[in-house]
C-alpha cells in the first residue's frame, strides 16, 4: 500500500510538473509570435506611402499590404496563439487603425520579468495573457 501511495504522489507531481513546462514553452512561443507582429506593425509603418494610414486596418493588410500596387508582405502567415490553438487574436485599434496586438487567452503569465530588449514594456506582474500587449510603432507605450 505504501508503495502504491508514493507512486500516486510522484505521479501526481511528474504530471504538475509536466504542465508547468508546457506552459512554459507556450509562452516562449507567444512572446516569439508577438516579437513578429511587433516587426510587422513597424514594417507596416516604415513603408507607408505619403498620406497613408501607418496602421493596418486588419490583420490581413499585413499579410498583403493593400496601399502598394505590388505585393508587400509584412507577415508570411497568420500564426495560431499558441496558448489557444487559434487565429484568435484581439486588436487594440486607435482611429488610426490597429495599434496592438494580444492573445484571447486568460490565464496568469508564468513569465514576469527577463523580456527580450523588444518586450520590455511586459516586465512586472500581469493579471492575464491579455495584458501582453505586442505593440507597433503607433501605439502609446503601456506603462
Amino acid at each position: 500500500m505504501l508503495v502504491i501511495a508514493v507512486i500516486s504522489i510522484g505521479s501526481a507531481y511528474a504530471v504538475k510538473a509536466g504542465a508547468a513546462l508546457s506552459r512554459h514553452d507556450a509562452e516562449q512561443e507567444l512572446l516569439a509570435v508577438g516579437i513578429e507582429f511587433q516587426n510587422a506593425l513597424r514594417s507596416f509603418a516604415a513603408t507607408s506611402p505619403p498620406g497613408a494610414p501607418r496602421a493596418p486596418r486588419t490583420l490581413d493588410d499585413l499579410l498583403r499590404d493593400p496601399r502598394h500596387p505590388a505585393t508587400i508582405r509584412h507577415l508570411r502567415r497568420l500564426p495560431h496563439d499558441p496558448l489557444t490553438g487559434k487565429r484568435d487574436w484581439m486588436v487594440v485599434r486607435s482611429p488610426q487603425g490597429i495599434v496592438a496586438i494580444h492573445s484571447a487567452a486568460a490565464g496568469t503569465p508564468l513569465k514576469s520579468a527577463s523580456f527580450d530588449r523588444d518586450l520590455g514594456h511586459l516586465e512586472g506582474e500581469r493579471k492575464s495573457y491579455r495584458d501582453w500587449l505586442f505593440i507597433g510603432p503607433e501605439a502609446q507605450r503601456p506603462q
